[in-house]
């Protein structure tokens, strides 16, 4: 017997486990989200200066987004984010806002 609990219709952190009254590839609060990501961006540059990049490309994407009314580069992002979550350790605030933007985006 699984000791997993499948829920009705995916397994364990299937696509209906995150996000369930989310459109898809909506995104959220965009100021909030910018927010953040300013935030981010801060915490690399304490942290892993290296990896400050990765926050640039972040809140340019979500600029970008604001400016033109589009959606954010859903792929940029995601390729930034895991960038910064293999070179951050755990507990810093690098990863927390990683995980934060990976989870509000839904990536």
């Amino acid at each position: 017997m699984s000791t997993y609990h499948f829920g009705p219709d995916h397994g364990p952190a299937g696509p209906g486990d995150r996000g369930r009254n989310r459109t898809p590839y909506a995104t959220p609060d965009l100021p909030a989200l910018m927010n953040v990501a300013d935030r981010f961006t801060e915490a690399l540059r304490a942290e892993y200066p290296r990896l400050v990049t990765n926050g640039e490309v972040v809140q340019r994407e979500l600029a970008q987004s604001a400016q033109d009314g589009l959606p954010p580069n859903r792929g940029r992002i995601r390729t930034a984010l895991e960038n910064v979550a293999i070179g951050a350790a755990a507990g810093t605030a690098s990863l927390t806002f990683t995980q934060q933007l990976t989870d509000a985006l839904g990536l």
